[in-house]
């Protein structure tokens, strides 16, 4: 896994695996980059710095509240 943020830009760049692109779409503030089977390759997080700050407000809630959760 890759992880890149381009200031300038403001897009955090997290490269999952190295396989070929084949498309991409966009869900929200993030542009997911699929393989021809459709798994993700490559996701942007556009105005990352936003997103970053909502979601770790978010989780700081969370934590206060005791809720903690867990994907893995």
């Amino acid at each position: 896994m890759k992880i890149k943020y381009d200031p300038e830009v403001d897009i955090l760049t997290i490269e999952v695996s190295d396989e070929r692109i084949d498309y991409g779409e966009e869900l929200g503030g993030i542009i997911v980059h699929f393989t021809t089977e459709g798994k993700p390759v490559v996701l942007e997080i556009l105005d990352a710095s936003e997103f970053l700050a909502q979601t770790t407000k978010i989780a700081m809630q969370k934590k206060s509240e005791g809720i903690i959760e867990s994907g893995i």
